[in-house]
């Protein structure tokens, strides 16, 4: 949010009162309290009739900083949703992690320090001066400088009529408009800016659709359903890093905005709604050792269970199906020689204005077990499409209703909309009752043999108007809401099938989301651009903690929604980078994805689609390790290109490219001709599949046609491959592959190996034999590069 008219002025209406100096400041051996003013203190009457600002930092972790800003200390009137610390940790730091805090305050040089093992902060304590100076090892990476602490109101934007707001239960704009105060108050922020260098970069802050790296954006973590082509997202986490060594977590679920070199070139500026900001600097100085601290904080992701690394198909969205379509479907693929692992079910499984009711519509499906059943006979898991919203036409409403599970307006009665379903109420998952009801119906489910839940919509929340059971504000629950959504689902699967089995495809999510895994980039245009946009928001997303992503391969939306196919080019093109990914899906709106509804007078797709299924089953023990990772240490599967190569500046910029995994290197093609330009830092890199040498730091152009990409082995790397393409369960352990991109007969370093069977072995090729845990393994075929 921008509140300055250029160097010199502020926005009409704006009153920013910024902390200047020191007015107190209070040591102990864990924090430093600095009460701060703002105008300068010459006499006593210099106390009267101004805001403070009180200044603390502390430390929650080796190597990371909390800094809180506050204006009114008070307690608030709602109860705010606060994301989860250390939830892998029973709520505390782990022994290993824990900051040993040093403080001091030499008054002679005016400064006060804390330090918490390889990250200080400095506050500036002489007189007339404030600023904050963070350090790692004693180099400085970023500070809070004069006029980068603030409190500001707004007198203009003072908020609206909630009534006016709420006039309609079908009022679309107030699910977009953005969030104020109520009418009558001034709007209070509080307001942080970063310094930054010149040449510095910034990156993640969610699954974000547009340019990868963020400088030049202003961006507000507000949840919207807005597709891939906008500037608005499903997933809004409000944590960058820097190209500097350094992230930053703004520990709010609140409307946080960001103005990333866009309102002030020298600053990365930072408001929240209310009267506290607090924000945790996390050092690095590698982009990975960033992600390792975040997601010890927030989360690391579960690790998903073998079978979820396989092909997924879907019935589509607007589709007509029934149990006869999706026996097609599935047998089409098997006669293709296409393997198949799971299948989906989208919203219409049930019956038209009844979402959510959890029952097979039985019109369609008039014996959903037994047909549940028959798939599983084929090898398949099943998944099926929820949300968190129940139709008034559902069987489940009035006991919801009844029982006050739902979110509730003002005056005490259920808050409901048209907008999607007619009637319909939103499950209040503050409510412990409401959320064992819903997981219930799950469970259920689950019974029934289904093993999966794509959990979608939860950005359409209101948050005007309305009340949550516990007291929350529903402003601030807006964006938190998915997580409590996504968690109950999640906890209902681990409860009924053991954490090993669970597995979400969620569309929605914020900080700790990733906690719940799988993701999906949401509604996606069936053009190259939506491709593109797809890479991008996945790499993104990847650098904000969360582990596994998929896309909808093909693209989910034509131009106009019309019941067309893609494009067949740009639909075998998304294939192979689609199979490339943590996690694979064929989805559509009013089309299927099947290949051969696709390209129905050519095997061409059917034969893209089958080679790139079969060539990821074979590469799950690399997979598996690479999801053990993520699993271990918050590292992504798609990786952007400098999480494994920083010291390169020109990965820092490539968002048409990345690391699947740490030693594969894979450029999408995203043109009809065949064309891609790539680069490909030192060394010598070896295609995988083409088995052609590329010698970097270098870009190179190639063309490619259907039966290839680059997709490119790391020089001076094994990677581990199974002999089995039919499916992606298996232990490779006794039959399997190494490719060795070594020079000539050198051994190489020691890879880690997913076996299927939940382990994680070392395999390394010492020059002559391989090596599986220091052991010489057998029935093993090598091929050096």
């Amino acid at each position: 949010m921008k509140f300055s008219n250029g160097t010199w002025d502020v926005k009409e209406g704006i009153d920013w009162r910024p902390a200047v100096e020191v007015s107190k400041l209070t040591v102990t051996p864990e924090s430093l309290r600095a009460l701060t003013t703002t105008r300068h203190i010459r006499h006593r009457g210099d106390t009267l009739n101004k805001p403070t600002i009180t200044v603390t930092l502390t430390s929650p972790l080796e190597g990371v900083v909390e800094l809180t800003a506050t204006h009114f200390l008070g307690k608030p009137a709602h109860k705010e949703s606060r994301f989860e610390r250390f939830p892998d940790f029973d709520g505390k730091a782990p022994e290993s992690l824990k900051p040993i805090i040093q403080t001091g305050h030499d008054e002679n040089a005016g400064q006060a320090s804390l330090t918490a093992g390889s990250l200080s902060a400095e506050i500036d304590t002489k007189a007339d001066a404030f600023n904050v100076d963070f350090k790692s090892n004693g180099k400085k990476l970023t500070d809070i400088g004069w006029n980068s602490i603030a409190y500001v109101t707004d007198a203009l934007h003072t908020g609206r009529s909630m009534e006016a707001a709420w006039a309609t239960t079908t009022n679309v704009e107030a699910y977009a408009r953005p969030p104020l105060w109520p009418t009558g108050h001034r709007q209070p922020y509080m307001v942080l800016g970063f310094g930054l260098v010149p040449g510095e970069t910034f990156y993640g802050l969610g699954e974000r659709f547009g340019p990868f790296v963020k400088n030049g954006q202003m961006i507000d973590m507000w949840h919207e359903d807005g597709g891939t082509d906008s500037s608005i997202a499903y997933k809004n986490v409000p944590f960058y890093m820097s190209s500097e060594g350094y992230g930053v977590f703004v520990d709010h679920s609140d409307a946080v905005s960001f103005e990333v070199q866009s309102e002030r070139m020298n600053k990365v500026q930072i408001s929240v709604p209310g009267e506290t900001i607090r924000v945790l600097v996390i050092n690095g100085p590698s982009p990975k050792a960033i992600l390792e601290r975040y997601t010890a904080i927030l989360g690391r992701p579960a690790a998903p269970a073998p079978w979820t690394y396989g092909l997924w198909l879907t019935t589509s969205f607007l589709t007509s199906y029934d149990e006869k379509t999706v026996t097609t479907f599935v047998d089409g693929m098997a006669e293709r020689g296409i393997p198949l692992s799971v299948f989906h079910f989208d919203c219409f499984w049930m019956k038209g204005h009844q979402w959510c009711d959890f029952e097979f519509d039985k019109e369609y499906f008039p014996d959903p077990e037994g047909f549940i059943g028959r798939l599983k006979q084929k090898g398949l898991k099943i998944c099926v499409w929820i949300n968190s919203w129940i139709a008034q036409e559902s069987v489940l409403f009035a006991e919801g209703d009844e029982k006050g599970y739902f979110i509730k307006r003002l005056d005490g009665s259920t808050w409901q909309t048209d907008r999607w379903q007619a009637g319909m109420a939103i499950v209040d998952f503050t409510n412990p009752e409401a959320t064992q009801w819903y997981q219930s119906h799950l469970i259920r489910l689950m019974r029934m043999g289904v093993d999966a839940f794509k959990t979608d919509f939860a950005e359409r929340i209101p948050f005007e108007g309305v009340k949550y059971f516990d007291g929350s504000d529903p402003r601030i629950a807006h964006n938190f809401y998915t997580f409590l959504y996504n968690k109950a689902v999640y906890e209902a699967m681990v409860q009924e099938r053991g954490p090993k089995e669970a597995c979400l495809f969620a569309r929605s999510a914020t900080a700790g989301g990733q906690r719940f895994p799988v993701h999906w980039g949401g509604d996606c245009a069936t053009l190259w651009t939506g491709m593109a946009e797809s890479l991008r928001g996945g790499l993104s997303l990847g650098l904000s903690g969360f582990g596994f992503h998929a896309t909808d391969i093909g693209g989910f939306k034509t131009p106009g929604d019309r019941p067309i196919p893609p494009d067949p080019v740009l639909y075998k093109r998304w294939i192979q980078w689609g199979l490339l990914a943590s996690h694979s899906r064929l989805h559509g709106s009013t089309q299927y994805r099947v290949p051969w509804e696709i390209e129905p007078d050519s095997p061409e797709s059917s034969e893209v689609l089958k080679q790139s299924v079969l060539l990821k089953h074979r590469l799950m023990p690399y997979t598996l390790a690479a999801g053990a990772e993520a699993h271990e240490k918050g590292v992504p599967v798609l990786r952007p290109m400098f999480l494994e190569f920083p010291e390169d500046p020109t990965t820092w910029g490539l968002d048409r490219q990345y690391m699947f995994g740490p030693n594969l290197l894979v450029a999408p093609i995203f043109s009809a001709e065949g064309k891609v330009t790539y680069y490909v830092p030192h060394g010598r890199w070896v295609g995988l599949v083409d088995r052609k040498e590329r010698r970097g730091p270098a870009w190179f152009t190639e063309t490619h046609d259907f039966s290839s990409l680059p997709l490119l082995v790391r020089p001076g790397f094994v990677v581990v491959m199974g002999v089995e393409d039919q499916v992606p369960t298996y232990d490779f352990r006794d039959d399997f592959e190494v490719v060795v991109n070594g020079a000539g007969d050198a051994p190489v370093p020691a890879v880690d190996a997913g076996t299927g069977a939940g382990d994680i072995v070392k395999v390394e090729w010492n020059g002559s034999r391989v090596l599986v845990d220091g052991k010489e393994a057998r029935n093993v075929k090598v091929t050096l590069l």
